[in-house]
C-alpha cells in the first residue's frame, strides 16, 4: 500500500544558498587558479571561506536539519542504514551516510581553503594573507599540496553527486529538488524543520564575515 505523504520544510535558505554556492564557487576557484587570475582566485577564496566559516556555526545554532547534532550518527546508525533500517519518507534531513558525506566535503573544502591562506610566492605577488606567518619552504610545501589537493575536492562532490544519481536511481528519492526550493513529500504525520531564528541567523552571519575579514587584513593583532 503506498505511502500518504504530504508536503513538508526540509531545509532552510541559508543552507541551500550555502549549498548551491559552494556547487559554484569549487569549479571557480580551478578555472581562476588554471588561469592565472589570482586576484579573483583570492577574494573568490575569502567569499568561500566565509560560507564555510558561516555554515560550521549555523551547524550549531541553525534550524534543525541544519545541526551537526541532530543528523551526524554514530557507526550503529550508519550500519542500521546500509542494512536498508531506513525510511526515507519518514526521516527529514540528511540520512546517516549522508551525513557522512557533507562532513567529508565540509572537511576537504575546508582543507583546500585553510591552505590556500598559507599559500603562494611572495616574490611573484600571488600569496595568501597568512603567508607571511610561515617560513618559505613551509609556504612552498603547502603550495604543492594546495595544488594536487584541489583533486581530492573534486573527487568528493563526485562521489556526493554519484550519491545523488544513486538515490534517484535505485531509492527513488530526489535530493536535489528540496534542496532547491527548501521542501519534500514526507509520510503524513512527519514534521517539518524547525523555523531559522533571525537572531541566530544574524550572529552567524556577522561572525562569519568578520572573521574572513580579519583573516584578509593578514589577521592582525585584536590588542
Amino acid at each position: 500500500m503506498a505511502i500518504r505523504t504530504h508536503s513538508v520544510k526540509i531545509w532552510d535558505l541559508p543552507v541551500r544558498v550555502t549549498h548551491w554556492s559552494f556547487a559554484i564557487l569549487a569549479p571557480a576557484m580551478w578555472i581562476t587558479a588554471e588561469n592565472d587570475a589570482w586576484a579573483w582566485h583570492t577574494r573568490l577564496g575569502h567569499v568561500l571561506l566565509a560560507l564555510l566559516i558561516f555554515r560550521v556555526i549555523w551547524g550549531f545554532i541553525g534550524t534543525e536539519t541544519a545541526r551537526f547534532s541532530r543528523f551526524v550518527k554514530g557507526p550503529g546508525k550508519v550500519l542500521s542504514y546500509l542494512r536498508g533500517d531506513y525510511d526515507e519518507k519518514r526521516e527529514i534531513g540528511h540520512s546517516p551516510l549522508g551525513a557522512l558525506s557533507v562532513l567529508g566535503l565540509l572537511s576537504v573544502i575546508g582543507a583546500q581553503v585553510s591552505m590556500g591562506l598559507f599559500a603562494g610566492d611572495p616574490y611573484d605577488g600571488a600569496t595568501g594573507p597568512l603567508n607571511s606567518l610561515v617560513s618559505v619552504s613551509t609556504a612552498d610545501m603547502i603550495t604543492e599540496t594546495h595544488e594536487w589537493f584541489v583533486y581530492a575536492v573534486f573527487a568528493m562532490i563526485g562521489l556526493h553527486i554519484t550519491a545523488i544519481a544513486l538515490y534517484a536511481g535505485l531509492r527513488m528519492q530526489n535530493l536535489v529538488g528540496p534542496m532547491v526550493v527548501g521542501q519534500g513529500e514526507k509520510a503524513q504525520g512527519v514534521t517539518g524543520n524547525s523555523s531559522a531564528s533571525a537572531r541566530n541567523f544574524l550572529i552567524a552571519a556577522v561572525l562569519a564575515v568578520g572573521i574572513a575579514l580579519w583573516i584578509w587584513f593578514g589577521a592582525p593583532p585584536l590588542t
